[in-house]
């Protein structure tokens, strides 16, 4: 493969890449180049949101560079601030130990496991004397950490930031010292601290790595980004039936999302995707081959004939009627129409409250699957079938 495609295999749904001239430089080398990404284990299970990173590593690991899986169990006992709007708890030893276990379990449903070192930051950090941490907190100024966006609103606001928090970018961006790390991959919410990576680096005499972000995932609602808590998210441990039902409720817009940030596929066969549904194809079936290909990928070729068995054929035979009162909408703004009060203008709640118990209760269904979530929109131009109970339905076209 020749430096272009490589480069370009690299840029595919990437946020930004910093600095593009030095990532060709480091290419152009030949060596096999130190690709890090960290992860904090402050929870047991990873979902879809987490593998838009995974699968960028993966890819590197395909061009032949190493992997180097940061698994942050100091800094997960500090606890991330990002995006936090109050101190977070940090984790205890053991609840860390735990988590990371799992994570383990899980990343090698992508990554290779014969070509992947895992790494635990407490193996230099927690070596690190108490005058030693000192030492590297005398590296920043607390003007420049309150350079970051969430610290400086957490500030004017007049919320507390405690002291320990200001250690977190630090210790990320020391643990790319320790591993000499040529690359870092991260969130677009982690750029801080990536870029303190670059400064420490510099200031230890060594190459900067280079720095590539990650967009965040969507969760099934397409708006806020995929998380357990918001309940619009795929688990990668979800079961497989469970799994092709999530996916088969994203909108038509959303699917395009995915395909970039989780699929395998080249962009090419995307591309033929696409002009197949502006041939006159059916959004459905494409939906289904992504389905196929992530529950294949994380449970194997048997679960997903299962599946597709169960949810799957439940989906394509249609519990949905041939023939249901139809219905337009009007969306509210540019985003859509949220679902409860899409119900409640429908006539299948008498109120947004009764709505968002029935969704709660998994009484509302689109399309035949399940809807999770109380933050989904129904996009302007959809047009679907909403199911609440068991017997009423109602194809709603939103304008």
């Amino acid at each position: 493969m020749d430096l272009s495609e490589s480069l370009e295999i690299i840029k595919r749904g990437v946020e930004e890449l910093l600095l593009e001239n030095e990532l060709l430089e480091l290419l152009k080398s030949g060596r096999p180049l130190r690709v890090k990404a960290g992860f904090d284990p402050t929870a047991p299970d990873l979902h879809l949101g987490h593998t838009v990173l995974l699968n960028k590593l993966k890819q590197f690991q395909d061009l032949g560079h190493e992997i180097l899986f940061l698994i942050g169990d100091f800094t997960g006992m500090i606890g991330d601030p990002t995006g936090k709007s109050n101190t977070r708890p940090p984790l205890t030893k053991e609840q860390v130990e735990e988590n990371a276990k799992s994570y383990q379990e899980q990343v090698f449903k992508i990554l290779d496991r014969e070509k992947t070192q895992v790494v635990f930051n407490s193996h230099w950090m927690g070596e690190m004397s108490a005058a030693e941490m000192v030492q590297l907190a005398s590296r920043q100024t607390v003007a420049r950490m309150l350079e970051r966006d969430d610290f400086t609103k957490r500030y004017q606001g007049g919320k507390p930031i405690a002291i320990h928090e200001f250690l977190y970018p630090l210790v990320q961006g020391w643990d790319s010292v320790a591993l000499k790390a040529d690359v870092e991959l991260g969130g677009t919410d982690q750029k801080f601290n990536l870029l303190m990576g670059r400064e420490l680096q510099k200031q230890e005499g060594m190459h900067p790595q280079v720095v590539i972000t990650m967009p965040i995932l969507e969760g099934l609602d397409g708006v806020q980004k995929m998380s357990k808590s918001l309940g619009n998210y795929v688990g990668i441990n979800d079961e497989p039936a469970e799994m092709f039902g999530k996916l088969m409720s994203i909108s038509d817009d959303l699917m395009w999302r995915y395909y970039e940030l989780l699929s395998f596929r080249t962009l090419a066969n995307i591309e033929e995707l696409k002009q197949g549904l502006a041939d006159g194809g059916n959004p459905r079936d494409v939906k289904m081959l992504l389905a196929d290909e992530l529950i294949e990928r994380f449970h194997g070729a048997d679960a997903l004939q299962q599946a597709r068995k169960g949810a799957g054929n439940k989906f394509k035979a249609g519990d949905v009627p041939a023939e249901m009162p139809e219905m337009a909408l009007k969306a509210q703004d540019k985003s859509g129409l949220p679902l409860p009060s899409l119900l409640k203008e429908a006539g299948l709640a008498k109120s947004t409250s009764e709505a968002r118990q029935r969704i709660k209760q998994g009484a509302v269904r689109l399309n035949g699957v399940d809807v999770l979530g109380q933050d989904y929109v129904a996009k302007s131009g959809s047009e679907d079938v909403y199911q609440v109970g068991k017997k009423r339905f109602v194809r709603i076209k939103v304008c």
